[in-house]
This record gives C-alpha cells, sequence and structure tokens, in this order.
C-alpha cells in the first residue's frame, strides 16, 4: 500500500468518526459538547449541552473567559449593559475555564454563584477541563467571544480580546440578527 493512500485513509477514518471535533467556524455546525461531572456544568449542577444553543431559537452570546483575564472583557460587558438586547431574542451564556486558573475551584465556585444571582439572565458554566479549548480551539488563558443565530450555527467568532471597533462591529450584527 502506497504511503499516500495510507495517509488517506487515515485521514479519512478521522473524519468519519462522529466523536472527532472540528474548530468553531462561522456559518458551520458545531460539535456537540456536553459539560457535566468531572468535565463540568452549569453553576446550578445540572449539565451544560451546546446541543441547548440551538433549541432556544434566539440569538445567543457565548463568552469562554479564562477567570484571570476577565478584565479583558469588560469594555465588551459594558457595551452589552448599554444594549439591553430583549430576553425573548438574545440571551448569554459565560463559559469560564477553571483549570486556567491558579486560585482554587472553591473560590471560583463562590464567585460564579453571585454572578448567577446577580444575572439570573446569563447561564453561568463550568469548564474543568479546558474542554471548549480542546473541542472548539478556542484560545486558552484569554476571552472567546461566539455569538449564535437562531439556528444554532456560529454568526460571529473572536479569539482573544476585542477592539472598539470590532466590539461596535458585534454590537450592530447581533442588533441585525435579532
Amino acid at each position: 500500500m502506497s504511503v499516500h493512500l495510507l495517509l488517506s485513509l487515515l485521514v479519512a477514518s478521522i473524519f468519519a468518526d462522529p466523536a472527532f471535533s472540528t474548530p468553531i467556524s462561522v456559518g458551520q455546525p458545531i460539535s456537540p459538547i456536553k459539560l457535566e461531572g468531572d468535565l463540568g456544568s452549569k453553576v446550578s449542577g445540572e449539565p451544560w449541552n451546546s446541543d441547548d444553543i440551538a433549541r432556544t431559537g434566539k440569538i445567543i452570546s457565548l463568552f469562554y473567559v479564562d477567570p484571570e483575564e476577565k478584565k479583558l472583557n469588560e469594555p465588551l460587558e459594558l457595551a452589552y449593559e448599554i444594549a439591553k438586547f430583549p430576553p425573548e431574542k438574545h440571551a448569554s451564556i459565560a463559559v469560564i475555564n477553571m483549570a486556567a486558573a491558579w486560585y482554587p475551584n472553591s473560590m471560583i465556585n463562590s464567585q460564579l454563584k453571585k454572578k448567577q444571582e446577580q444575572f439570573p439572565r446569563t447561564t453561568y458554566v463550568k469548564d474543568l477541563k479546558k474542554t471548549l479549548v480542546k473541542e472548539w480551539d478556542l484560545k486558552d488563558d484569554s476571552v472567546n467571544v461566539v455569538i449564535f443565530g437562531r439556528d444554532g450555527k456560529p454568526i460571529f467568532v473572536k479569539r482573544g480580546p476585542m477592539t472598539a471597533n470590532e466590539i461596535g462591529d458585534l454590537m450592530k450584527l447581533i442588533s441585525t440578527n435579532l
């Protein structure tokens, strides 16, 4: 068997495997992720499933954040506060990359419970093993933003902090898609 044929078969078998993940990208279906048990959960303790994103019929803003880098998202958070997107058309998910922080998970858990109470319209999720970094190729030790259309497919993906111009463009994109 030629090396070329062998490599072709290997690549084909990897992509044929339904468990194989692909980087998240605009307009493409996402690799399903379920965070439960040792992988993580919602702050409430319930499992979190990315399949639920498409079921809402809303625009979803997903923030994937290293707790030590959360200040990088402050300008974006302010833009969302000003925009006040209607809850019947928009929802937010904050996924915390717990494995990226050096401080104890118990301290982060306590902060997340307070955040969940303060912002009940946002679903707070704990990613204990960097699952979204590995499965969706999100940037580790940073902030990431993924906006999902009503069909559950990404309409915007940003790995890393956003500039003021990018934030303005993002607010327009969300408003246009509501």
